[in-house]
Order: structure tokens, then C-alpha cells, then sequence
């Protein structure tokens, strides 16, 4: 029951402070953007580009298929847990292609787009 009062009281507290940044219009935008942008980079893999910005990551998962002859290196985890699964990274990249096209102007306007448009390329 503590830890059911726990996670209620945090989940209420970023509500707040979630509400409290929009009412105040402290939200950035453009930050959050170039995090979720981040965060994709940060779970590539295969043999990383000299372009990676997260530089704690090195290349994973190289031999990945190796023992049925498929190549299966590239592309991206599933939230850091070492596991890629195919429908997830369908749906993502396909959301940001999407996102891309409609709102590629606005991706331009904050230095996003090549990021995304490689974001793209590496999950396909």
C-alpha cells in the first residue's frame, strides 16, 4: 500500500510541476525535441557513425543473426534493454517520417532535421 501511495504522490507531483511549466510558458519546445531526437541516437545498434553525438555508446549487437546467416545488425533497441522488437521500431520510425513530412519546416527552424531524417535512415 506504501508503494502504491508512493508512486500516486510522484505521479501527481509531476502533474503539477508538468502544469505549473505550461501555465507559466516555460516549456521548451525545441529542447524536448532535441531529446527525444537524443534519445533515439542513444539506442542505435550495429557499427556507429562517426556522427553519433551520444559518445558513451559504442557500437552493439554486431553479430547479431550471425548464427542463421542474417545480417540483422542496425537499427534500434527497445528502451536500453537490449532487445529489438520489430513492430515497436515500425511504429516509431514510421510516426517520425510522418511527423518529418508535415512538419519538416519546423524541424528545419530548430536544427532537428538532418538529425531525424537519420534517425530515419538507421531504422530502416
Amino acid at each position: 500500500m506504501a508503494k502504491a501511495m508512493e508512486a500516486l504522490l510522484a505521479v501527481v507531483l509531476l502533474l503539477f510541476c508538468g502544469e505549473w511549466q505550461v501555465v507559466r510558458g516555460e516549456f521548451d519546445y525545441r529542447d524536448a525535441l532535441s531529446k527525444s531526437i537524443l534519445f533515439l541516437e542513444a539506442q542505435r545498434s550495429g557499427k556507429l557513425p562517426q556522427s553519433q553525438r551520444v559518445k558513451w555508446r559504442g557500437d552493439s549487437g554486431l553479430t547479431d543473426g550471425k548464427l542463421q546467416n542474417v545480417d540483422l545488425a542496425g537499427g534500434y533497441y527497445d528502451a536500453g534493454d537490449n532487445v529489438k522488437y520489430g513492430l515497436p521500431m515500425a511504429f516509431t520510425i514510421t510516426t517520425l517520417a510522418w511527423g518529418t513530412l508535415d512538419y519538416g519546416k519546423e524541424l528545419k527552424a530548430a536544427g532537428e532535421i538532418q538529425n531525424a531524417r537519420d534517425a530515419i535512415r538507421w531504422g530502416n
